[in-house]
């Protein structure tokens, strides 16, 4: 009787174990929905969302073959090909290494090279990293988990993921989701932090944009040396700021304009789209909805909203002795998200003064945070290593 009893018992607990997953499971599909949202009727970086979201869906099917499905011994029964993806690319980082030939290809850095003092705000607007490592370590993480968390304040979805897995996080998966999800909320979460810290005063200040005549020279040497001092400074960011800068130097080569068409266009969609739903083979509900994602998604809210703050606080500052005022709104696009946190900084311009265009100088900051980004995530491996 006993035993029987204990049948029951054990069947009843499994049971009631299936269904709590299988109520997580529902609401990853809703997470999944919104993203789907966000992307199609916001239209919100739908070349990342689209993708996380479909594959959020896709992977808390239950038994769903797109991951890996073990037994209770822990041996794998059916291999997932989201699962294979994920291994061949992102946790070898190659993945994220080549969306940077991508990403350099696409980028200008004329703006910046007409007024290279505008790359100090790209190194103020990291200032959320640092400040974010020391909290997440004063509340208990360990230190390779506390450095790859903080750089989810740059929004560099690829940095981010390269940190993460050579520091061997334990959270890797809500790491890179956090990332990549802050990326495309730009447009929402950095306006409120911006006026709060400005004045409507501040935020009309007019900027003069004289375009300095940038020789093809410069610019050819320009990612050669940044590649160099970059290596000089944090050898640990190497690969990083090289694959961006090979893709810059493509661009402006003068001689490689297919590849650099092929790099801007077809490569880094075609990357996006597979580190987008790869990503989400991390997004299984026993993995994702835990105390500790979310505790990790509000710590890399407070990196992102923190990095903004260093932005502006720097141009503020700045201004108490200038005779020439900035516009400190400039300041908050010199986090990694480009182009979207200039376009936000230009588009708050506007609805301030419909004659007020900062597109240019948002844009030089935004590719000096670009830089910074890498440097700071550079900075972070060889700190954590350090520490052992």
């Amino acid at each position: 009787m006993n035993e029987i009893m204990q049948s029951v018992q054990s069947a009843l607990a499994v049971d009631q174990a299936e269904l709590i997953l299988f109520g997580k499971q529902v609401i990853m599909w809703l997470i999944g929905a919104l993203l789907i949202f966000l992307a199609i009727k916001k239209e919100m970086e739908p070349t990342l969302l689209l993708p996380m979201g479909f594959g959020a869906i896709l992977v808390n099917i239950p038994g769903s073959g797109a991951v890996n499905i073990f037994d209770e011994a822990g041996k794998l029964v059916t291999e997932g090909p989201l699962s294979t993806l994920y291994e061949a690319g992102i946790a070898n980082e190659l993945f994220p290494l080549i969306l940077f030939i991508g990403i350099g290809a696409m980028i200008d850095f004329g703006p910046l090279l007409s007024n290279p003092k505008l790359m100090i705000f790209g190194a103020a607007a990291q200032f959320g990293i640092f400040f974010t490592y020391s909290l997440a370590s004063l509340m208990g993480f360990l230190p390779k988990d506390a450095g790859s968390i903080a750089i989810i304040g740059a929004a560099d979805g690829p940095t981010a993921i390269v940190v993460a897995q050579q520091l061997a996080s334990n959270y890797i998966g809500p790491i890179m989701v956090a990332a990549y999800s802050y990326m495309a909320l730009v447009p929402i979460i950095q306006p409120p932090v911006i006026k709060l810290l400005t004045t409507k005063k501040e935020r009309r200040i007019r900027m003069e944009y004289k375009p300095a005549n940038v020789s093809k020279l410069t610019r050819i040497l320009f990612p050669i040396v940044i590649t160099i001092i970059a290596g000089l400074v944090a050898p640990a960011s190497v690969a990083l700021i090289g694959f961006l800068m090979f893709g810059n130097l493509i661009r402006e080569c003068g001689v490689l304009n297919s590849l650099s068409e092929t790099a801007q266009k077809v490569l880094a969609n075609l990357i996006t789209i597979f580190l987008g739903i790869t990503i989400a083979s991390q997004m299984t509900a026993e993995e994702f909805l835990s105390p500790a994602t979310l505790l990790i998604l509000g710590l890399g809210l407070i990196a992102f909203i923190f990095d903004t703050f260093g932005g502006v606080m720097l141009a503020k500052f700045i201004n108490l002795f200038a005779k020439k005022k900035i516009n400190p709104m400039i300041g908050a696009s010199g986090i990694s998200a480009f182009p979207m946190s200039a376009r936000v900084v230009h588009k708050m311009g506007l609805e301030e003064d419909n004659t007020n265009f900062l597109l240019m100088h948002s844009i030089g900051v935004n590719v000096s945070g670009q830089i910074a980004s890498v440097i700071a995530g550079g900075l972070v491996l060889q700190f954590v290593s350090a520490l052992g």
